[in-house]
């Protein structure tokens, strides 16, 4: 077994660390002072790629493995952990629901905008009630007379909530089953009765964005639900896995 980085993969890794260096070190320590993600910093990141290199060309992304993402999120972190986490939540965490779960049309429509960098996701599991344990989720989705979900509830500390477009929310579709009756959705940010608070205080990675985020009967398409109703659970464990190597 070769255990060495192929030359491609210490090309991007060159990339990587050049580009933290040079973009990312000279304003880490003021972004975290400012506990505010510097909007053009994004867009840098967007220009070379930083947001769909382990997701396929036919979708817009970089179609590269999960190593030379992994050695893209090596070099941002040495200089920014706020930027480290910025790019976890968006690829390892927001991405992989529709990449693994969505249909064609979901990932036409809400997963090649997010590969190519041109919106940013987050990810909306942890409540003020239950942390990251699932089990404790008390957000709802009732289903209307139209066949359309009816999401009532708050998520707390959503990475990346503060500018992002596109937001995976788990809710219960049916309480008497506790987690198992957790289903996933694709918000849009533009949503009506959606709501983001103020970034939370923090005492580290303070330059992420990191809110409270309100749902207050936000009608959300049958279309956007992943997968299929009870499966959020699956769904929410499955990011986890990858998002937290």
């Amino acid at each position: 077994m070769d255990l060495k980085l192929t030359k491609t993969q210490m090309l991007q890794q060159e990339l990587f660390r050049k580009f933290a260096e040079t973009e990312i070190k000279p304003i880490a320590k003021d972004m975290d002072e400012a506990e505010d993600y510097d909007r053009e910093l994004l867009q840098k990141l967007q220009k070379i790629g930083a947001f769909g290199i382990p997701y396929g060309r036919e979708y817009g992304g970089q179609g590269a493995d999960v190593l030379t993402y992994t050695l893209c999120m090596e070099e941002m972190s040495k200089v920014d952990a706020s930027t480290g986490i910025t790019l976890s939540v968006h690829t390892s965490l927001c991405c992989p629901c529709i990449n693994e779960f969505g249909t064609e049309e979901q990932k036409q429509k809400w997963l090649r905008p997010l590969v190519d960098g041109s919106k940013i996701g987050c990810f909306g599991l942890t409540e003020p009630g239950a942390g990251t344990d699932a089990a404790g989720v008390k957000t709802e989705a009732a289903k209307d007379e139209n066949g359309d979900y009816i999401l009532n509830g708050t998520k707390i500390f959503t990475t990346n909530s503060g500018f992002a477009d596109t937001f995976i929310v788990f809710a219960l579709t049916d309480k008497s089953k506790g987690p198992k009756g957790m289903s996933a959705f694709i918000v849009d940010r533009e949503s009506e009765g959606l709501s983001v608070g103020p970034n939370i205080e923090r005492m580290g990675i303070r330059a992420a964005s990191n809110c409270e985020v309100s749902y207050e009967n936000v009608r959300v398409p049958a279309e956007r639900l992943l997968g299929k109703e009870g499966q959020g659970f699956k769904i929410a464990m499955k990011a986890l896995d990858g998002g937290r190597i």
